[in-house]
């Protein structure tokens, strides 16, 4: 996971070894950044509610498995 732009855009990578980037945009007023203090972790910041969390949806949505069992693979994003 990349995070550009000062925190507005997410750039998810290798995401269950595919080869296609996913770009997410954060809402207005909404920054994201990496947890220091634990390695897989993404810390989405904002002062509006829902804003954030159709921030966090956004990310979740992007790195749905689709057309594969779920059963195999470890890699998850939760919110």
């Amino acid at each position: 996971v990349n995070i550009l732009n000062g925190g507005k855009t997410v750039e998810i990578r290798n995401y269950l070894g595919e080869k296609c980037v996913r770009t997410v945009m954060m809402y207005p007023g909404v920054t994201c950044r990496k947890s220091e203090q634990t390695k897989d972790e993404l810390i989405i910041e904002g002062v509006d509610i829902d804003n954030t969390s159709m921030s966090a949806a956004k990310i979740h949505q992007s790195c749905l498995c689709k057309k594969k069992d779920i059963r195999k693979f470890l890699d998850w994003f939760f919110v």
